[in-house]
This record gives C-alpha cells, structure tokens and sequence, in this order.
C-alpha cells in the first residue's frame, strides 16, 4: 500500500511485521534457490562465518535457535545437511565455515546488495532509526513472552 498525505500509513502491528518478513524473505529465498541452499541453511552458515571464536555444534544450535526459534533437531539437520554440502567441515570438536561456505555467503550477499538498496534506500534515516528502536522492543516482549510459555 502506497500512502500520500491524504491516506495515513497503516499502524505497524504483527500482521504487517509478518508482511515485511516474509517479503524480504522471499527475496532472499529466490536467491539462496539458485545456489541450491535453504533460508535455514544460510541462517546456521552465517552463525559459523561470523562466531568470534570457534563453536561445537552444540554452540550452532544455541545461536541459530535463539534466533529462529526452530526445533534443535531441525537445526542438527541443517548442520548434517551444510557437513553433506562441504559448506561447513568438522575441525576436532569444532565446526567451521570451509572457503566455499564463505564464499557461497560472500556471492549471495553481492546478489542481494542491489536488491536491497531498492528495498530501504530512500526510507528516511528517522523512519529507521523509529523501526529499529519498535523492532527491538518487539523482539524483546516476545521473546520474553515465549520464554514465559516454555518454562
């Protein structure tokens, strides 16, 4: 939905959150499809490209689920999956990103640059800085709401 000044922007609400997500992520599922990896897959990959310091497999799954709030045994499944595809190598008691790991995430990140500068660019800098300070907020209750259901 476009808004003029004569048509007010919808109140942000879960529904739009939703909306905007599965956007984005459908983008970024379009492009992560023609290099034969899954939106999950490209989430625990990232987790092992960016860790400060080598993580067991049991540390993957502890990143990637507070994050996406999946199933560990799904998780442990995409781990196999990316060890399968040679993106991820056991290295002892640790899992690390192989040169095709970084680079596979170095090439969907150049194809999905220009993609996203048409998506935010021209969103002014306050706009932003409002929905990421909402954003956070958001991210905060819920999550402190899932842990109130799962205790």
């Amino acid at each position: 939905m476009t808004t003029t000044a004569s048509t007010p922007a919808p109140a942000a609400d879960s529904r739009a959150l939703g909306l905007a997500h599965y956007a984005a992520r459908g983008v970024l599922e379009h492009v992560l499809a023609r290099h034969g990896v899954t939106f999950q897959e490209q989430i625990v990959l990232r987790a092992a490209v960016t860790a400060d310091a080598p993580q067991t497999p049991d540390d993957l799954v502890t990143q990637v689920r507070a994050s996406l709030k999946a199933a560990p045994a799904g998780i442990r499944t995409t781990l196999d999956d990316l060890l399968a595809k040679n993106l991820l190598v056991a290295d002892g008691a640790h899992i690390r990103a192989t040169d095709a790991g970084r680079e596979l995430l170095a090439t969907v990140g150049a194809e999905t640059a220009p993609i996203s500068a048409r998506i935010w660019g021209g969103l002014p800098a306050e706009d932003l800085a409002a929905a990421g300070r909402v954003l956070t907020q958001v991210t905060e209750r819920a999550n402190a709401e899932l842990a109130a259901l799962t205790t």
